[in-house]
């Protein structure tokens, strides 16, 4: 049989066969769920007029709106594993209604920051999604799968930014306009959340969804593994001691609360790290046979590449409007028109890369190639002064996207391959280290940011290409590929007449 064309692949996902549909309903809960993450962001002037609060005041709620999204995910991802991601993704769309409504009527700032906090849980759904798809394709297509997931749902920043102010315009005038958009949009998540109940199942037909063995975290198989997990718990905590900083710098904990907080981080990080060797004494004491081990380095490498990549993507998103103004001296709405190729191109660059993945002779490769484009970028644009003219910084930052995007879907082509039934916990633990990476970039502009400058770009984005390609020169030699049989997933695992059947 001829190989199939990457053009003729992707058709083929404009289907509506049953796996198609899930994908496609799954694609829509996680841009849903981004939707009501990200409803903040085109509110943040209004919020700010109506309630008097300062810029700083302003800032310190965007903070939270990512703080616990991931400790969240690191949670989602368990509990993926044991109940299944038709109830738990409908569940977090649900549940986001609450915590949407008490933001969306709230009058104070103390009130504000607790339902953002609250808030940034629904973030995690994006784990969710992850293990739903990976039910569905088989391995030779689940890289454009859970590209197009991933793409596609993350666009629901940019939808919430296009569709929402002009929803609390049509419902209501005033300063308090803002309420009316932010409200609407979680009743429709809440409302997809039960609609998600009855459009899809966990499994194909005929198939049963296997859970984890454990509670608890992540089971590995071997005494390194168990030694990586530990050590795979610091950066997540170590962010959360940053956010718990920024608030304290900020005001919102002062004094005994600030050390309160710090406190609870590092209890919460004994507490992991305590859990981690319980969970696996098995693995400790040496005792799985060979055929049933899996390499954590996969894990580990893998959790650093969408550090890299997505951690990049979200610090780079909200980074490059300002950039382009001061470095170009361009007004604020071209330097936002110049900076959104950064954001749309994932429509088109995560399912590419997950796709590269898919048809390319080595997944490890894939992504090395591919974080080694992005620091090749990078290391370009941390050598941009306001004499270089315009059209170069926008090419590189056009090309950066590609590349840096291009990884997501890679990384995610891989995830779900590495071992079936804890994939959730897996990603889980990738994509916390995703927004880990988001802020620990983002912290870099923090400590070099003086009172008219935002930061050191030249030095963040020079950091970013060192960061890019010390992982990628990992990834290409330390990488292992998964094996044909980790992953007997979807349609190759039955007929196509099940899946006839499941359409009825």
């Amino acid at each position: 049989m001829p190989p199939v064309r990457p053009a003729e692949r992707l058709a083929a996902f404009l289907s509506w066969q049953p796996r198609h549909r899930v994908l496609h309903a799954t694609t829509l809960a996680f841009l849903l769920s981004f939707v009501v993450w990200f409803n903040y962001a085109p509110f943040q002037l209004a919020i700010g007029a109506d309630l008097g609060l300062t810029p700083a005041q302003l800032a310190v709620i965007g903070l939270c709106n990512i703080a616990l999204t991931v400790p969240a995910r690191l949670l989602v991802g368990r509990l993926l594993d044991r109940f299944g991601p038709r109830r738990l993704y409908a569940g977090l769309l649900v549940a986001a209604a609450v915590p949407n409504t008490v933001f969306a009527t709230a009058t104070s700032f103390d009130t504000l920051v607790v339902a953002r906090l609250a808030l940034g849980v629904v973030g995690a759904g994006f784990v969710v999604g992850i293990r739903m798809v990976a039910e569905w394709f088989d391995r030779d297509e689940i890289g454009t799968a859970e590209g197009i997931y991933g793409g596609w749902g993350n666009f629901g920043s940019a939808v919430a930014a296009l569709v929402l102010p002009s929803v609390a315009v049509w419902l209501a005038d005033g300063e308090s306009a803002w309420r009316w958009g932010v409200f609407v949009s979680g009743v429709v998540a809440a409302g997809y959340g039960v609609a998600y109940l009855l459009l899809v199942r966990d499994t194909p037909a005929g198939t049963g969804y296997e859970r984890r063995r454990t509670r608890g975290p992540l089971e590995v198989t071997s005494p390194a593994g168990v030694v990586g997990l530990v050590l795979l718990q610091v950066p997540p905590y170590a962010v959360l001691g940053y956010v718990a900083y920024r608030l304290q710098v900020a005001g919102v904990l002062p004094g005994a609360t600030g050390t309160l907080a710090y406190a609870t981080v590092a209890a919460l990080l004994g507490r992991a790290v305590v859990g981690c060797v319980r969970a696996n004494r098995r693995a400790l004491a040496g005792a799985y046979p060979d055929r049933e081990r899996y390499p954590f380095r996969s894990v580990a490498l893998l959790a650093l590449a969408y550090l890299v990549s997505f951690g990049t993507e979200l610090t780079v998103v909200a980074l490059l409007p300002t950039y382009f103004a001061t470095t170009f001296g361009l007004h604020l709405a071209a330097a936002g028109a110049a900076g959104s190729a950064f954001a749309f191109t994932n429509l088109v660059t995560r399912p590419a890369g997950g796709l590269l993945s898919d048809v390319r002779a080595s997944r490890a490769r894939t992504l090395a190639a591919l974080l080694v484009g992005a620091a090749g970028c990078f290391a370009a644009l941390s050598q941009l002064s306001p004499g270089w003219p315009l059209v170069t910084g926008i090419a590189l930052v056009a090309l950066a996207s590609v590349f840096v995007q291009a990884a997501n879907g890679a990384v995610f082509a891989m995830v779900p391959l590495v071992q079936r039934r804890q994939s959730g916990s897996i990603a889980g633990i990738v994509g916390a280290y995703g927004n880990t990476g988001g802020l620990l970039f983002a912290a870099v502009l923090f400590f070099t940011a003086t009172g008219t400058s935002l930061g050191d770009t030249s030095l963040l984005f020079a950091m970013i290409a060192g960061a890019a390609l010390v992982v990628g020169l990992l990834c290409r030699w330390l990488l292992p590929e998964p094996a044909r049989a980790a992953h007997p997933a979807g349609p190759a695992r039955q007929p196509v007449a099940v899946f006839e059947a499941a359409s009825a």
